[in-house]
């Protein structure tokens, strides 16, 4: 463990706050940030007080004044060099992760190439920052929009993808010339100062005005709260909880401010009596095990066709019981640790309420013991039976439970599919044209990610990611959630020496020179 931060150039008390090579001596509470692997000490972070605060929100202010006028293709040659600078830290940056995560190996350095492959993506979005060009009503005229740099941005993260996500709207923020201010999860505060430690240098080697980049750790009801609620921020992006987004969302809304939402997500398959089993079973499994059921898109719910919801159970049965849980570091394991007790706690609550609604625990949903399950953090993946109508399932529990819930025609899977207040990410598993058709089209999936034959988790960076109800609507990484970060102009242009009116308007005065 000592290796690995020394490695990432961290020490045993990091100041939670700097902007772009600089550190500020932070005066707030000192934290520790909890493996749950071990339940052991990483390392301390000596969070950001209020004035420190004020610090980096005009470090990131004047940035934005001079970031702004620098082209938008050199702008990506700076985000190319922090994905190169990343590239050379992705196994000891990966290794933090599962460390302070509990991510098993594979899936926390696959997190770090998606942060290399956003810089990738952003260096070619660099260059194509387009406006349109529209026919004027008006003769001798010339309509067309343009996009100009929004401000300063603040990036809110959750846990579970503790930098990937970041990324994502940092460096397409970066090339559209914003200023970045970022409030990593207090259960993730020592990757987040990892991360900026390699970009500072980056920052500083091409002499970049501070407060480009900028991180600040502290506390909930101060920091965060002055954070979303400043004026400053033009744009709040948020990942995490419904109940948290609806206060980011209302506070932000409160001032007229921009805000991007990503929120919970309560996640279906579709298993057609027309689907391949076996890549149904697989898929399954790495979408409702994998970082051990806490991703926003984790498969929560199968909505298997009453023809194969037998033999599609006990598949996924006999494929659970092969999965190897314990420390993430260690080669062979496929599932590792909750973040923390209170999510232990609240799946052991998610599993008692499903029982008492009349639901099914068919395999696994205990607490190990024993060694290094000791430390209180370790389950065994869950799988149970289910009606779609019961509060828990409706609910998102962010825990390795999967829900089996029986259909007898796809009109009512897709009703089961959709009924519920979220709706971030949908799959429908079938070797039928017509069903999967129907899936993806307006009478189908209500979700901003609608897939066939595949899970619902691994969406590539280049297509917008986000869904729609309570998931909050935002969408961040590819195709144009580029525009997000920038301010829409529509801009018209008059060579005729007439003053024609739009829609014929005529306003009769007499020309000056009459």
């Amino acid at each position: 463990m000592k290796d690995i931060l020394k490695a990432l150039n961290l020490s045993d008390l990091n100041p939670g706050a700097g902007t772009g090579g600089v550190w500020l001596e932070c005066e707030g509470e000192i934290v520790e940030s909890i493996s749950p692997i071990n339940g052991q000490t990483i390392g301390r972070i000596q969070q950001a007080s209020m004035a420190d605060y004020e610090k980096v929100i005009i470090r990131a202010g004047e940035a934005f004044r001079k970031w702004r006028l620098v082209p938008a293709p050199r702008r990506g040659d700076i985000v190319r060099e922090i994905g190169n600078a990343v590239r050379v830290h992705k196994k000891e940056l990966g290794a933090l992760v599962s460390l302070e995560v509990g991510k098993i190996r594979a899936e926390a350095e696959g997190e770090i190439q998606e942060m290399i492959d956003i810089c990738d993506f952003a260096v070619g979005q660099s260059r194509m920052l387009y406006g349109l060009s529209m026919h004027s009503e008006r003769s001798s005229h010339r309509m067309y929009e343009q996009y100009h740099p929004l401000g300063p941005i603040g990036v809110i993260t959750a846990f579970n993808f503790p930098v990937a996500v970041w990324a994502w709207n940092a460096m397409i923020a970066l090339v559209a010339g914003d200023t970045v201010v970022w409030k990593p999860s207090s259960k993730a505060p020592l990757t987040a100062l990892a991360v900026m430690k390699i970009i500072n240098r980056v920052l500083q080697e091409n002499d970049l005005p501070e407060g480009v980049l900028n991180v600040i750790i502290g506390s909930r009801n101060e920091v965060g709260e002055r954070f979303i609620a400043d004026r400053r921020m033009v744009l709040i992006s948020a990942t995490g909880s419904v109940a948290m987004g609806r206060h980011v969302g209302q506070v932000v809304a409160s001032r007229l401010g921009k805000s991007l939402l990503e929120l919970g997500g309560n996640n279906a398959v579709i298993v057609s009596s027309e689907a391949d089993l076996d890549l149904a079973v697989r898929a399954i499994l790495f979408g409702a095990v994998g970082t051990a059921g806490q991703r926003c898109t984790t498969i929560r719910r199968v909505i298997a066709h009453a023809d194969v919801f037998a033999p599609l159970t006990e598949a996924l049965i006999r494929a659970y019981k092969q999965v190897v849980i314990g420390n993430p570091l260690e080669d062979g394991v496929l599932m590792g640790p909750l973040i923390d007790g209170q999510a232990v706690e609240n799946m052991q609550r998610g599993l008692e309420e499903l029982k008492s609604q009349g639901g099914r625990i068919l395999y696994g949903g205990e607490v190990l013991s024993g060694g290094i399950y000791d430390v209180g953090t370790y389950v065994s993946p869950c799988i149970c039976e289910a009606g779609n109508d019961y509060p828990i399932v409706q609910e998102e529990t962010f825990a390795p439970i999967l829900y089996l819930i029986p259909y007898e025609n796809l009109e009512e899977a897709i009703q089961y599919q959709n009924s519920v207040p979220q709706g971030l990410s949908s799959s429908i598993f079938t070797n039928n044209l017509l069903e999967s058709e129907r899936f993806l089209s307006h009478a189908g999936s209500d979700c901003g990610i609608a897939n066939v034959n595949i899970g619902t988790s691994g969406a590539e960076i280049g297509g917008a990611f986000g869904g729609e109800k309570d998931t909050g609507g935002g969408r961040e990484s590819g195709s144009d959630a580029w525009k997000t970060y920038m301010r829409r102009q529509t801009c018209t242009i008059n060579w005729s020496g007439e003053m024609p009116l739009a829609q014929g308007i005529e306003f009769g005065i007499k020309s000056a020179g009459s």
